[in-house]
């Protein structure tokens, strides 16, 4: 037996997080850096600069990143099918994973270049580094802006963000490379910048990679205690036993339950079945840091939670 109420059965269109407002940002901001990208390009191939070659770099895999992001909000408003269940509420996870993916990439790719580098020096040209890095951070600010209301909206936002957060941060790394590189006549400034960038790509694409991962394998949500999710079932009258309990995410603020609840033979006597469950329910949405929103629960007698085949 289960029961379900003020269950969301998809996305809130209504929802400015949801609509699309978000999608529009995603496109300035794709506009914006994939323009920055042909910029640097222009100016590593003028300058000889690493750090602006690794920030192009940058841009490139943030672009496609803003590709992907587009398309995953454009899925997440797609309706649950009986097939699709959930809809393509996932799409903004696997989104954010292949982004990590390119990060990653481009983060080695970078290092490999640099030690090169710094054992055979490259002339750069300071003053055309400066230049070209500061119209990228122009660039990078007022990408920021037009992402920063929808950073919270999900995953795939707050990745979004991040990208360009870091671009405008490695942006800030090649003008003061090139400043030096200018003044200081140091060709390796260029390289030790490059080498920044790439420090901070890595740690990002990990922790995006972490996140994601943690979805994908239907770990408890962070800051979720599930023995204390247990006991406050256990907690509620009738109910003897708490097994097959299950608490993953689906996507961002959409999580979901799975449990078996044995209650006493009392409980069915007394006809108090929906109670109990309006209580469990009514508990795991109001009492925990995390709303646990849609759950699904079988009220077992003793008798049929030992002729179950699984193992509890």
């Amino acid at each position: 037996m289960s029961h379900h109420h003020h269950h969301h059965h998809g996305p809130d269109l209504t929802d400015p997080n949801q609509g699309p407002a978000p999608r529009r940002r995603l496109i300035v901001a794709l506009g914006i850096t994939a323009s920055i990208f042909l910029a640097e390009v222009i100016g590593a191939w003028w300058s000889g600069s690493l750090a602006l070659l690794a920030d192009a770099g940058h841009m490139l895999v943030d672009s496609s990143g803003l590709v992907i992001a587009l398309v995953a909000a454009n899925l997440m408003r797609r309706p649950r099918t009986d097939t699709h269940t959930w809809g393509y509420a996932r799409a903004e996870v696997l989104a954010a994973a292949m982004q990590a993916g390119m990060l990653l990439f481009i983060t080695a790719i970078v290092v490999v270049e640099a030690v090169k580098r710094f054992i055979s020096p490259t002339e750069v040209a300071g003053e055309t580094m400066l230049w070209f890095g500061v119209i990228g951070l122009v660039g990078n600010a007022i990408s920021l802006m037009v992402l920063a209301s929808s950073r919270r909206a999900n995953l795939n936002m707050r990745a979004a963000f991040l990208e360009v957060a870091n671009d405008a941060l490695g942006s800030l790394a090649v003008i003061v490379a090139a400043a030096l590189t200018w003044m200081s006549g140091w060709q390796q400034w260029d390289v030790i910048a490059s080498l920044l960038i790439a420090a901070m790509m890595g740690p990002r694409a990990l922790v995006l990679l972490r996140d994601a991962g943690a979805i994908l394998m239907e770990t408890v949500p962070a800051g979720l205690d599930l023995e204390q999710v247990r006991s406050h079932i256990l907690s509620q009258p009738y109910v003897e036993d708490v097994h097959d309990l299950h608490v993953s995410t689906i996507a961002t603020s959409v999580v979901q339950m799975t449990a078996h609840v044995t209650v006493s033979q009392q409980c069915f006597d007394d006809g108090k079945v929906a109670h109990v469950l309006h209580q469990i329910q009514d508990c795991v949405a109001e009492h925990f840091p995390i709303s646990i929103e849609h759950s699904t629960i079988q009220i077992d007698t003793a008798r049929h939670r030992d002729h179950e085949h699984l193992r509890h």
